[in-house]
């Protein structure tokens, strides 16, 4: 894979350049040395002797064979076959073989004297692309500038051929993404390498930018209509700008009418979101528990975002059951829980409690005060919410508030806000609350109108138009 990082682009762009005067051997030894090779005898050295002897001035020869041997990760074989091939020409001064020497310090990790070799590539051979593109790919490891400024060299040399692409692609992979750009942004679509749209598209979905994502996805799935990483980023952007019927129709094509699709979780994950979307949530369910079922340690969508996500669906099509099923296994799935998430739990109780009726609805809203009441205990600094929401919980299951269930929670409440001394807008809210509960708990309740009274001259302190305590008071 290391090898991969520095020269697998540059064997993919233009065939080497360079010759040699002396043309020993044909064609018909680079198959049979890649036989050879390929078969891995035992004597091998003794085999390749007659090769080497009959091609010894025959350079482009014998950077095909050290090729042969590089591919089967032989990089001692493939250096020898390089120098050799140096051999052949006056002042040892042959391109392809400094390509082929660049290409094995490479496959060792070695960006540093790769990097060297494809200069002397380029000192052979000024006018050579190959080794210009190879050199930037290890050199912006060290310098991604100094890799964009080797290209522009190579623009010297040959008008004729468009740097910026490569110059984009340098960018992209030093993550410099503003920059990967605007190189792009001078390269037609149409004339770009696939790997490349694809990786501008990511670009500015990365920079947030996903409408320039999805026009760039468009233009290249205009050329290469059954690509699989055009579709899902087109499903992606495309989903992000919320157009979930055109991020549909994308996620359909990259499940069904793209060439070597990998499915992975993050496409079953987003294809759920486009359904959520769409309001279509058992296609989204499906898509998600896909998700779940494909996901491990090294994707993208960790397993707790897929089960937040699973969850919410439920709750949106009502099935509250299920939603906190997922809910509490996304709990168990997440590191380490904020106040919010177990917060959540507690609500997603009382939206429950609030469907049903009857001993299901009093079930219902006892879990929810347990859930606040398990928030309280393990946040410190959640209290005012926790006991404001163990009240309500409790007014549900006291509606008519005989049994006085919220008293304590709102007499908790006012204890803890009342002796600050400024009330920020949802302390005021809060505290208004608790008077209005406690108004009704004496005067309706304990039919105990001094109790009562007290708490309206409360509540008109810091709500001086409410209605109920002007006319508790008289006012």
């Amino acid at each position: 894979m290391k090898a991969v990082k520095y020269f697998v682009m540059g064997a993919l762009m233009i065939g080497f350049s360079g010759s040699v005067k002396a043309q020993d051997g044909t064609s018909a030894d680079v198959n049979a040395v890649k036989n050879i090779i390929s078969s891995k005898p035992a004597d091998l050295d003794k085999q390749m002797k007659p090769f080497y002897k009959k091609n010894k001035k025959n350079g482009e020869n014998l950077v095909a064979f050290g090729r042969a041997f590089l591919e089967a990760k032989d990089t001692a074989n493939a250096a020898a076959c390089a120098r050799m091939a140096l051999e052949t020409v006056k002042n040892k001064m042959y391109a392809p073989a400094f390509l082929l020497l660049g290409d094995v310090a490479s496959a060792g990790d070695d960006g540093g004297k790769a990097a060297e070799y494809y200069d002397q590539a380029i000192y052979a051979d000024p006018k050579n692309p190959d080794a210009y593109y190879r050199y930037a790919l290890v050199y912006r490891k060290i310098s991604p500038a100094g890799a964009v400024e080797k290209l522009r060299e190579l623009k010297t040399q040959r008008p004729d051929i468009e740097v910026d692409e490569m110059i984009g692609r340098i960018y992209s992979l030093s993550l410099k993404y503003e920059d990967a750009i605007k190189a792009w942004n001078n390269v037609p679509i149409e004339k770009m390498d696939r790997a490349n749209i694809v990786e501008y598209a990511v670009a500015n979905y990365f920079l947030g930018r996903h409408q320039d994502g999805l026009d760039v996805a468009k233009k290249g799935l205009a050329v290469h209509p059954r690509a699989a990483a055009l579709n899902r980023i087109a499903m992606m952007t495309s989903s992000e700008l919320k157009n979930f019927e055109e991020a549909e129709k994308f996620g359909h094509n990259l499940f069904n009418n793209s060439d070597s699709a990998k499915i992975s979780s993050v496409d079953y994950y987003y294809f759920g979101i486009v359904y959520d979307g769409l309001k279509m949530y058992d296609k989204a369910i499906e898509q998600y528990l896909q998700a779940l079922s494909t996901t491990d340690e090294s994707s993208l969508i960790k397993r707790e975002n897929i089960l937040k996500k699973l969850s919410d669906t439920y709750s949106e099509k009502q099935d509250f059951v299920n939603a906190i099923i997922r809910y509490k296994d996304y709990l168990g799935a997440v590191a380490k829980p904020s106040a919010n998430d177990y917060a959540a739990l507690g609500s997603l109780h009382m939206q429950h409690g609030a469907s049903l009726t009857g001993d299901a609805k009093t079930e219902a809203f006892k879990k929810a005060d347990a859930a606040y009441a398990d928030l309280a205990q393990r946040f410190e600094d959640a209290a005012d919410y926790a006991t404001l929401m163990r009240a309500r919980a409790n007014v549900q299951l006291d509606p008519e508030t005989k049994e006085g269930l919220a008293l304590p929670y709102y007499e908790k409440l006012i204890e803890l806000i009342s002796p600050k001394s400024d009330y920020s807008a949802s302390d005021k809210a809060r505290l208004i609350e608790s008077y209005r509960y406690m108004i009704a708990y004496y005067y309706i309740t304990k039919d105990d109108k001094d109790k009562a009274t007290e708490f309206a001259q409360k509540l008109i302190a810091i709500d001086p138009e409410n209605a109920i305590a002007k006319q508790l008071l008289g006012m």
